[in-house]
């Protein structure tokens, strides 16, 4: 998910934070635009479906697949800007220092994020990707106060303390930590905050393509080195598999592609509630598709995850009533 996540795998759930600063609220609800609803839509539902798309490319390892990933994503990242004539956005990124160095930290996460989202798809983990990106919305939370210094509400406290408790029962209950449910979190979580802070000048297609350049010459090197060793899949597993791995940059890049369309033609509390679409569908395809189990400290720790973002989004429901009506009395006087 990229995402933005970018995801996830990554989808990019941290929607505050990788979509840039919340414009302030008016005083009249936005009118929702079907074709942004649609690419939302259409975004979380891909990434939602990943795992199975990651199942097809057995007997690859999650370092092939996700090297495959960077290059094909920068292969279709070139001819988006080529038909969308904005190489020039790219070269803009690229001369920038600051922008650049946040640039290159971020792909580093989103590396970290893809190669924990494959190897959950490969590895029997679907559920832990899953619970990891229920609990992403609370890292943006616990990030805003460690490194933004922000003052969070009651509300959002009592919240962080039942994702804390989620973490606790699962790991008490299954007598391990969730590491990849905690990873895939914790990296999206800085990725989105990375993001942020190169702000809304840096538009999806510019951006994912200077991730995956940065990331690039890395993951050549290593194809180079496994097909050296007779390891590689790529050219050892038919056409079709070769197929597969090359389209793992049409299966990157769309999503975001189309998150980043949803992410400006719609208010980003829907495009926050969309978010929802892609944990849900991998939970689904993890106990029903895949057949992962699901012992009761697992049903607890999700269901603690679930109370701490109806909390989440109660308080934000109230907290952008109280800014709209503010708004409206000192429009009044």
């Amino acid at each position: 998910m990229t995402t933005p996540s970018p995801a996830a795998g990554a989808a990019p759930s941290t929607t505050a934070a990788a979509s840039g600063p919340v414009p302030p609220p008016t005083s009249a609800p936005a009118a929702l635009d079907p074709r942004g609803l649609a690419a939302g839509a259409g975004a979380y539902l891909l990434w939602g479906v990943l795992p199975l798309y990651f199942e097809l490319l057995k007997p690859s390892a999650a370092t092939e697949i996700v090297a495959h990933r960077v290059l094909w994503s920068l292969v279709f990242c070139a001819v988006v800007l080529s038909v969308t004539r904005t190489w020039r956005a790219l070269g803009v990124v690229l001369r920038s220092g600051r922008t650049l160095a946040l640039i290159a930290a971020a792909a580093v996460l989103l590396a970290v994020n893809w190669l924990t989202f494959v190897f959950s798809a490969l590895s029997g983990h679907v559920v832990d990707a899953a619970l990891g990106y229920f609990i992403n919305p609370l890292v943006t939370v616990l990030l805003a106060v460690l490194v933004l210094r922000e003052r969070l509400r009651r509300l959002q406290w009592v919240a962080l303390g039942f994702g804390v408790a989620a973490v606790v029962v699962i790991t008490l209950g299954l007598g391990r930590l969730p590491w990849v449910a905690l990873t895939l979190a914790g990296s999206f979580g800085l990725y989105g905050l990375l993001k942020n802070r190169v702000g809304r000048s840096v538009a999806a297609a510019p951006g994912l393509a200077a991730e995956t350049l940065v990331l690039a010459p890395a993951s050549a090197v290593y194809l180079v080195w496994l097909q050296g060793t007779g390891d590689a899949t790529f050219s050892a597993d038919g056409t079709w598999h070769a197929l597969a791995l090359a389209g793992t940059g049409i299966a990157t890049a769309l999503p975001l592609l189309l998150f980043g369309e949803a992410a400006r033609r719609l208010p980003l509390s829907v495009v926050g509630s969309l978010q929802y679409l892609a944990p849900v569908l991998q939970l689904v395809i993890g106990v029903l598709v895949l057949h992962e189990t699901m012992p009761p400290a697992r049903w607890w720790g999700f269901g603690l995850v679930w109370v701490a973002l109806v909390l989440l989004t109660v308080d934000g429901v109230r907290a952008r009533r109280a800014t709209v009506l503010r708004l409206a009395d000192v429009a009044g006087r």
